[in-house]
């Protein structure tokens, strides 16, 4: 986002569109949520359930207990899913985008310059941050724990499980740079026919044994508590993989609209995911003690009779492949995000589709999320020793998400405190207790997650404090602009055609015009000076993406604004400026001039050396402005320039 504000009055321009609408009728909408969007929560019955009594938690597996568990699940999806996202947190949409950073800017524009901005900032970014850990264990748990389901079918498979898993992710991983169109043309339909299957699997069982619709009552949920203390504080940790995946439906809202998502939710997905955690549970609590204890191992894929199980293993395996697809797409955007907002350096982002803008591709971000997720993996080896390092990424986002809520309500929304306190408290007791039950899986695989949250949380904001001591150095004693045009009008020689400075701020000469004159002792008939503006919205209106300033004598000022979920296309954008700024940009008669900053160490270092290290790091690796900003590869000129910070 720009730091600083245009320093004069400017003329707008209407330029092309870049609004984003969503075509299609609300149930057309509320179908393709189902398959892209739900995945996550909707795979989730694979393990949640299990994980509860198998897990590390030893709960007693007999009636009270069954109803306390599945009582828990059923609350937990009502509070967390339907209420806090689905209902509340899907109202708080910058401009139809949702998500830690989208809030993070609604919040941000406005709070404008609060004592408490720094704050928000700080909590959005560690959100994000923990995205990161949440998106390396979700295709690892889940394919894992379908393909666990030939030892279900025949326990001499065992050993092609790893190995078939493996296959699996890196083939997923490795179709990522043609694009997802094609693949997702079926995800919507595989996914309708997993929930149906879900549904219909649970309600038999409902049906066999209806005793288990006790658990609606909360009633089971207080009494497992009470009668059972610390062992239900821990199984906490094991309810909550339910729910895992909320946040993404959050994330994903700007993909549907709010009324498709509510509608696919509420009208098909819950429903389907109840019926099948009361269906596990039926199961389990109509069997003998030693033979649910057998069962409860894989609950799951035993709900089929014999002949079904190898279909569905096949089934739940394309439904974690398609689960896995919706978090690696997440990741992909929100490191796009980032790169916008300025918490990332620039990296190589390829668009896979000619007519849908959101569907990008990530080289980096892809091969780091494979490798990570081959080393879980092969590291933890099955889908419930991953269970311990899952969730804890989950809840941490889900409590700041809570956070940030309560900051929605009093500055935004402007409730009264007394208004706002009891929703927010009731939230992070909940949020908070999911939580603080997860911190207990850090010794056994909890500490993953934490760490590449601290690693992502440091390089982001080692970046972004980086980037503003820069700027800041670059722009002490800078010469304005209009007395450079007035002396270097007579004092360079006039060539013909059109030299485009990018510079990164609104005020003051960039290097690379200094540089030019110095070297070159040139100047051309047209000099345009430009900078381009990342708005905290996601799309910027077509009538507020261009200004300009005409100085004269051939010196012109521009800014070009863009969303922070838009491509930065820098030659379409000056395609509506061209009139305003002395004529129409021929590219073959235009040369881009950009700075190229070497980083010196200072004698007082605006930060600790190690990040000044690492900051120098990611600066030499950032990718080039010249495929950034979509400029011609022959018409690009970069000058250095050495900066002390």
């Amino acid at each position: 986002m720009s730091e600083n504000s245009a320093a004069h009055d400017t003329t707008s321009l209407d330029t092309h569109s870049s609004g984003h609408a969503h075509s299609g009728s609300k149930a057309a909408l509320a179908v393709g949520a189902i398959g892209i969007v739900f995945g996550d929560i909707g795979t989730s019955p694979l393990y949640a359930f299990r994980e509860t009594f198998a897990g590390t938690a030893t709960v007693a597996i007999d009636r009270m207990h069954v109803l306390g568990v599945v009582s828990l699940i059923f609350w937990s999806m009502l509070l967390v899913v339907a209420i806090q996202y689905v209902t509340i947190l899907m109202r708080a949409d910058n401009k139809g985008q949702g998500g830690s950073l989208a809030l993070v800017a609604l919040l941000s524009r406005h709070m404008g310059k609060s004592s408490y901005g720094w704050l928000v900032i700080l909590l959005g970014v560690f959100a994000t941050s923990l995205f990161y850990g949440d998106s390396m264990i979700t295709p690892a748990i889940s394919v894992l724990s379908a393909v666990e389901g030939l030892t279900v079918v025949d326990q001499g498979l065992q050993q092609y499980v790893i190995p078939i898993a493996l296959g699996l992710l890196v083939f997923l991983f490795m179709l990522q740079a043609r694009g997802t169109a094609k693949v997702g043309a079926l995800f919507a339909p595989v996914m309708i026919i997993w929930f149906i299957v879900l549904a219909g699997l649970g309600g038999w069982q409902i049906i066999q044994n209806p005793d288990i619709l006790w658990a609606l009552n909360p009633y089971y949920a207080v009494m497992f508590f009470v009668s059972d203390g610390f062992v239900a504080f821990l199984a906490l940790g094991a309810v909550v993989l339910a729910v895992t995946g909320s946040e993404a439906l959050y994330s994903d809202m700007g993909h549907f609209g709010r009324g498709p998502m509510r509608l696919s939710w509420f009208g098909f997905v819950m429903p389907c995911l109840l019926l099948n955690y009361f269906g596990q549970g039926a199961m389990i609590a109509g069997l003998p003690a030693e033979e649910a204890a057998v069962v409860v191992q894989n609950p799951f894929f035993l709900l089929a009779s014999e002949e079904w199980r190898l279909p569905l293993v096949f089934l739940a395996t394309v439904a974690t492949f398609i689960a896995s697809q919706a978090v690696i797409s997440g990741a992909f955007s929100i490191t796009h995000q980032a790169v916008q907002m300025g918490f990332m350096p620039r990296l190589s982002i390829l668009h896979t589709s000619e007519t849908e803008g959101g569907q990008i591709y990530i080289p980096f971000v892809n091969w780091a999320l494979m490798a990570a997720v081959i080393v879980l993996v092969l590291t933890f080896q099955n889908s419930s020793n991953l269970a311990s390092a899952y969730g804890i990424a989950v809840t941490g986002a889900v409590t700041i998400d809570t956070l940030l809520m309560g900051l929605l309500l009093v500055s935004v929304w402007k409730w009264k405190w007394w208004y706002a306190a009891p929703v927010v408290l009731l939230f992070l007791i909940v949020d908070g207790a999911y939580f603080a039950a997860n911190l207990t899986k850090v010794p056994d695989g909890g500490w993953f997650p934490l760490a590449v949250g601290f690693v992502a949380f440091t390089l982001l904001t080692t970046w972004a404090r980086g980037r503003k001591l820069m700027r800041a150095r670059m722009s002490e004693g800078t010469l304005p602009i209009e007395i450079f045009a007035k002396s270097a009008k007579n004092s360079a020689l006039r060539v013909p055609g059109t030299a485009i400075f990018m510079a990164s701020s609104q005020a003051g000469v960039p290097s690379a015009l200094l540089h030019n004159i110095k070297h070159n002792k040139v100047l051309h008939e047209r000099v345009v000076i430009l900078t381009v503006d990342i708005q905290d919205e996601p799309y910027v209106d077509p009538d507020k993406r261009c200004e300009y300033i005409d100085m004269g004598d051939g010196f012109y000022r521009a800014v070009l604004r863009y969303g922070f979920m838009e491509e930065t296309d820098v030659p379409e954008g000056l395609k509506g400026m061209g009139i305003y700024c002395g004529g129409q940009f021929d590219m073959m008669h235009t040369s881009f001039f950009l700075s190229r900053q070497t980083l010196l160490a200072s004698d007082k270092p605006g930060m600790p050396i190690w990040r000044e290290k690492i900051f120098a790091w990611m600066l030499r690796n950032s990718a080039s402005a010249m495929d950034f900003f979509k400029l011609p590869t022959n018409r690009v000129v970069e000058l250095g320039s050495q900066v002390e910070i």
